[in-house]
């Protein structure tokens, strides 16, 4: 089996009772129309330039393999088959209808599109040369799992990159930005996307998010080295890197 195949997985089913992941992907599947749309108004365009900057930070190079998880409509991916024809790239969500409209707008078919689980990663020990992921962190209920099963696809000596929000940080914009979070969002969200309560609850993850500080902690004890982190949209992004050891 070539390293990067999916194994065969059984259906998605909750972990537990109160495993968030079904009513989190039946949201994911709402939006999936207007996610691209609402996250360019959101970011006043700027997603783009973040998700350049995560496939920079990855250092592809010829013959990479690179893994994207929680694609979404395959952003980073897209990046990523710009920037390096020869990478081979596999796209993994557990939203349906979100990689339905990645699968459909990849017109090159270079990139293989995978549903499943951040958190029971369907690939072999230290098959890819890169790992990938944009707004996943903050969605699942476990983040150091991710980031574990991460480390476990990932190459010695490859490198994970994490875009995701960061809580708004004390100071003079706080009361500005908590105001955009909390009200210009979800009304933009029922407006464009038909979906209010989507929008409140994306916002809200944000807010209640590990600072950027923290989440390189977690990278850390997840094994990683070499961890950094860069923020942007006054620190309410951040892109943060890491690297698994080489004798690890």
């Amino acid at each position: 089996m070539p390293p990067s195949s999916p194994k065969k997985q059984p259906p998605f089913k909750a972990a537990g009772a109160n495993d968030p992941r079904p009513e989190v992907r039946r949201m994911f599947s709402e939006i999936s129309a207007r996610y691209d749309l609402m996250n360019r108004l959101m970011t006043f365009d700027r997603d783009r330039n973040w998700k350049r900057e995560v496939i920079r930070r990855a250092r592809l190079q010829s013959g990479h393999r690179l893994l994207d998880v929680g694609t979404g409509t395959g952003g980073i991916a897209f990046e990523a088959q710009k920037s390096c024809r020869e990478v081979t790239i596999t796209a993994v969500d557990f939203t349906r209808p979100m990689l339905e409209i990645g699968r459909a707008r990849d017109r090159k078919n270079t990139i293989s599109w995978c549903q499943a689980d951040a958190l029971r990663l369907p690939f072999e020990d230290a098959a890819f040369d890169a790992v990938t992921s944009g707004y996943l962190i903050r969605n699942v209920p476990d983040p150091l799992r991710a980031f574990e099963e991460q480390m476990r696809v990932l190459k010695p000596g490859g490198r994970v990159v994490c875009l995701d929000t960061s809580p708004p940080p004390p100071g003079p914009l706080a009361p500005f930005v908590r105001f955009y979070l909390r009200r210009v969002i979800p009304f933009l969200g029922e407006i464009i996307a038909g979906n209010r309560s989507a929008y409140t609850y994306l916002p809200e993850t944000t807010q209640a998010f590990f600072e950027p500080a923290r989440l390189a902690a977690l990278m850390r004890e997840a094994g990683f080295e070499r961890v950094s982190y860069r923020q942007f949209m006054f620190h309410t992004i951040t892109v943060h890197t890491g690297e698994r050891p080489l004798t690890r």
